[in-house]
């Protein structure tokens, strides 16, 4: 296979994806530049010159998984006056989810233990923590509806520990397959959100979730 000769945003992507896999299947020791540029087909130059040293292209892989993160919560539509606000909020557990099992080897760079290499400045957790703003917006919205007790910031924290913990059972199989995963997953943030309203709110204002499926664990 020829090695590319232009190191370009294609390469640096394929590079991430390949160091978050090698991390995550045979853990930090295994993580060296020249085994990431093999398997990429590449050479350890590629990598120096796309991100400078084993530190920074960690760091690339902590700032990508964040990144992507919030690409799949902005992919959630707005809410439009009149739209239920709480429906959004739905739609926002089932992105975090999904983006968890669609990239699961940088899910666990993003909240695994820190390693040696990377360092994460106060720059980095400001970036990692920027996401948290979507679902504070959203969470805000129901508080704003009479729906939720605030403040928002506490109570998007607590469904954000909530939906962290769903996220990391389900990449580690313990939910059963993705799908038994996303139903159990409704249910929980279904209890959540419950235990989150406002107690002159009827228990009708969020609709259970489907259970028509097999137990997860089953």
């Amino acid at each position: 296979m020829a090695r590319p000769k232009i190191h370009d945003d294609a390469l640096r992507t394929r590079l991430i994806d390949i160091a978050a896999r090698v991390l995550s299947e045979q853990g930090p020791h295994a993580i060296s530049l020249r085994t990431v540029a093999a398997e990429a087909g590449t050479s350890t130059s590629a990598i120096y010159s796309l991100f400078g040293n084993k530190g920074e292209l960690l760091r690339a892989l902590y700032h990508e998984g964040f990144r992507r993160l919030a690409e799949h919560l902005a992919a959630v539509p707005t809410r439009k006056p009149g739209d239920d606000p709480l429906a959004r909020l739905g739609a926002l557990g089932d992105a975090y989810l999904n983006n968890a099992l669609e990239q699961p080897h940088l899910y666990g760079l993003m909240f695994g233990p820190p390693l040696p290499e990377l360092c994460a400045t106060d720059d980095d957790l400001t970036f990692a923590l920027s996401t948290l703003q979507t679902l504070i917006a959203a969470v805000a919205d129901c508080v704003d509806a009479g729906i939720i007790i605030g403040p928002a910031e506490e109570a998007a924290m607590q469904l954000w520990a909530a939906e962290h913990g769903l996220a990391s059972l389900a990449i580690a199989g313990m939910l059963g397959p993705p799908e038994h995963a996303r139903t159990f997953a409704r249910a929980a943030e279904h209890s959540m959100v419950l235990g989150l309203m406002r107690p002159d709110r009827a228990v009708s204002d969020v609709r259970a979730p489907t259970t028509d499926r097999p137990g997860v664990f089953s």
